[in-house]
Order: C-alpha cells, then sequence, then structure tokens
C-alpha cells in the first residue's frame, strides 16, 4: 500500500469525516477525548447508529452483514472514528465472537445472533479467564456436564469486562476433564446471562472505575445447541479468536488520537518556565514513540490485508498485540508525565480539581492501561508464539 491515499481513498475519508460530523453526538465525542466513562445507553445509542449505516461489522463478509471496505477503508474509518471522539466499537461481539460463529458456527446460530449484534440487542463478554487461569488459559477448570440436551455448568469467570451490561457471554469450558492434554476436552459455549444460576459480582479496579466483573454460574443449563462447533474442540475456536482479539488490541487509531492530543499539551503546558516540546528529553521521548506508533500502522494494515484475502492472522498478531500495547502505555505514561504534580492519583471527592483539565485523567489513564499487556494473552506468551511460529524455537 502507498502510504498516501488514492482519490477514492481521499473521497472514503471526506465521506466518514461528514457522517461522523452529522451523526457523532458532541457529548459523547467530548466524553471519548477526555477518558471519562460513557454509560450503557451512550455506548448502545452509537454501535446502532453505525448498525443502521451498515458500518458496524466492518470486518465481517457482506452476506452477514459487513459494508465489503478494503483494508485501507477500515484503517481510514478507525482513524477517522478515533480522531473525531468516536467511542471504540465493543469488541466481543462483533470483532471476537463473530468471526468464531461465522466460521465454525450452525446455520442457525449464524441466522440467529449476527443480526442482533448489528442491532445491538445482544451485548456480548468474554468469558474466558479464571482466577488459576489467565495467561495459561489451557488451565481452565469451569465445568459443563452433558445431560441429554442440556449442559450443566459449573465455575467461575474472572475480569469480564463491562459484564454488569451484558446479556450474552461466550465461554471456555471443560467438557472432558480426562482429556490426556489439557488443551484438549474444551468446549465453546454461548451463554444467556439471564438464566438461572449466573451472578455477577463487580471488581473495583485500581482507578476506582466498575470495569471487570467475576461471573459465578451455578447449576446453570445450556442448551447443546447453544455450544459453536464440535463438542471438545474448543481449543481450536479459542485460537482463532484469539488471534482477532490480538489484532484490536493494537488500538493504532486510538494511539494516533491521543499522540495528537499529547502534541498539543506539549506545545501549550509549561514546566519550570519553558514548553514542554522545548524540552529535549520529553521531545526525544515523543519522537520516539511516533516512530514506534508509525511501525505498529503498518503492521496492523499487513495483518488487516491478509485477513482480508481470507487468511487468519499467524505470528504477526502477536507482534502487533506486544508493539500496539506497548506504545500505548508509553504515551499514557508521557501524558501522566505532562501533567506533573496535577496527576495525583487520588483526590478526595470533595475536593476541587485542581491543575490542567487534561490532569484530572492522567493517573487514572496510565493505571487502567496497564492491563493492556496481559490481557489477550500477556506479552510475554506472545514473545513465546512469536519465537515457536517464526524462529522454531
Amino acid at each position: 500500500m502507498d502510504i498516501e491515499y488514492n482519490e477514492p481513498e481521499r473521497a472514503f475519508r471526506d465521506e466518514v469525516r461528514g457522517f461522523l460530523a452529522e451523526n457523532l453526538p458532541a457529548a459523547i465525542a467530548e466524553k471519548v477525548k477526555n477518558y471519562r466513562r460513557l454509560t450503557r445507553d451512550e455506548t448502545v445509542h452509537w454501535h446502532r447508529v453505525l448498525g443502521e449505516k451498515g458500518w458496524l461489522a466492518m470486518h465481517w463478509p457482506t452476506e452477514y452483514g459487513g459494508p465489503g471496505w478494503s483494508p485501507v477503508q477500515k484503517h481510514i474509518f478507525e482513524e477517522e472514528c478515533a480522531a473525531a471522539g468516536a467511542p471504540r466499537l465493543l469488541p466481543f461481539g462483533i470483532n471476537m465472537v463473530a468471526p468464531v460463529i461465522i466460521k465454525f458456527g450452525s446455520q442457525a446460530q449464524k441466522d440467529y445472533y449476527l443480526p442482533r449484534m448489528l442491532t445491538m440487542d445482544d451485548w456480548w463478554a468474554q468469558g474466558y479467564s479464571e482466577p488459576g487461569a489467565g495467561s495459561d488459559l489451557a488451565s481452565l477448570k469451569m465445568r459443563a456436564e452433558r445431560q441429554g440436551d442440556r449442559y450443566i455448568v459449573n465455575g467461575q469467570k474472572t475480569w469480564t469486562t463491562l459484564g454488569q451490561h451484558a446479556n450474552m457471554i461466550f465461554c471456555l469450558v471443560r467438557t472432558d476433564p480426562q482429556a490426556a492434554k489439557k488443551q484438549e476436552g474444551i468446549s465453546f459455549l454461548l451463554i444467556d446471562m439471564s438464566s438461572p444460576g449466573v451472578t455477577v459480582r463487580p471488581l473495583i479496579t485500581l482507578d476506582g472505575e466498575h470495569e471487570v466483573n467475576e461471573v459465578f454460574f451455578d447449576n446453570v443449563e445450556v442448551p447443546v445447541e447453544n455450544r459453536v462447533g464440535d463438542e471438545n474442540k474448543g481449543w481450536t475456536y479459542a485460537k482463532y479468536l484469539l488471534t482477532f482479539e490480538r489484532t484490536g488490541i493494537a488500538g493504532v487509531g486510538i494511539s494516533k488520537a491521543a499522540l495528537t492530543h499529547l502534541k498539543t499539551i506539549a506545545h501549550e503546558r509549561e514546566i519550570r518556565g519553558r514548553r514542554l516540546i522545548e524540552q529535549s528529553d520529553f521531545a526525544d521521548r515523543l519522537a520516539e514513540i511516533e516512530v514506534e506508533l508509525m511501525a505498529v500502522e503498518m503492521t496492523n494494515l499487513r495483518v488487516v490485508a491478509a485477513a482480508d484475502a481470507g487468511g487468519v492472522p499467524g505470528a504477526e498478531s502477536s507482534f502487533l498485540k506486544i508493539m500496539g500495547t506497548e506504545v500505548r502505555q508509553k504515551i499514557s505514561d508521557l501524558y501522566r508525565e505532562a501533567a506533573g504534580p496535577y496527576a495525583l492519583p487520588f483526590i478526595d471527592e470533595d475536593d476541587a480539581p485542581v491543575g490542567p483539565e487534561f490532569a484530572g485523567v492522567a493517573a487514572p489513564n496510565y493505571f487502567n492501561l496497564r492491563k493492556l499487556s496481559i490481557f489477550g494473552g500477556s506479552n510475554e506468551i506472545q514473545k513465546n508464539i512469536i519465537s515457536k511460529a517464526i524462529l522454531g524455537l
């Protein structure tokens, strides 16, 4: 791909910008740009706006409701949305479980679940990690015992992002505890979170937010027809899903928007009588991050292009996960440094904010993004994948 957009691509970019200017609520964009939490209704509203336009499921085949965009168009859309302050799309439905259903699911599952994702009638959560199975996901213990035409599910999932809003969850469960290898004997289930026996409890994170949860399953009945693919083959589907999750975690458009904001701050903010952009250490680190982000962007385009041609992201998605998450963390670190002493992480509720407006969210955002190098498979695990797949080690 030429790094300069051609005329049709520039026309598409203008179309996206016009759509965002007309349809993105200013109040939502302001929240996003200032790292403030959206309500459930605000998130659903924006997803439905895109769904009605036909732009929500940009990675899906056209026969299932995808827009038929090229990799460059997808890249332009993500970049323009981030620059405008559009909410990041929830990945769990359209970008994670949907590709699994499209490739491995039954026709009935495709016919029922995919349209509901496009209208946000279903809010999906991910049920992978457990208290003793995070990066070592194959050690999961949540059981699903088959009894006739249903499974009886017992166990726990943790770090369930936005599970308090979800009505559906896709889970990896152990259906054959006697399997020779721990990667075997795992199945992939779609579970209605309104089922009797499902309990969601909040986990309050270091930044003071309720973003993640633990979910308990106590004799939850799940129809066998809610199993995706074959019984005991869930590990294959889980790996397929994770390649899409790792690609999405990179957040190139988000990083570019954050870097642009950081540059503005660096030109305006003075510390010890000098603008940040004039301080060599800060300016050097800013330039280093920008170069790294350009490399991530090019890698992202390569991975998306391969997927668009019918391939499955391989070890490249692990590269992208490592590079993308580290860049996002570096930006948040430099953002916090720009805030200086005003980035104190904890202020009593009765205290009025002090310092520049951007400083109030510097520490919470920094803390929140520490998780990026852990979820979706820790960066250490990604390095192992790369060493085996590419270096043969």
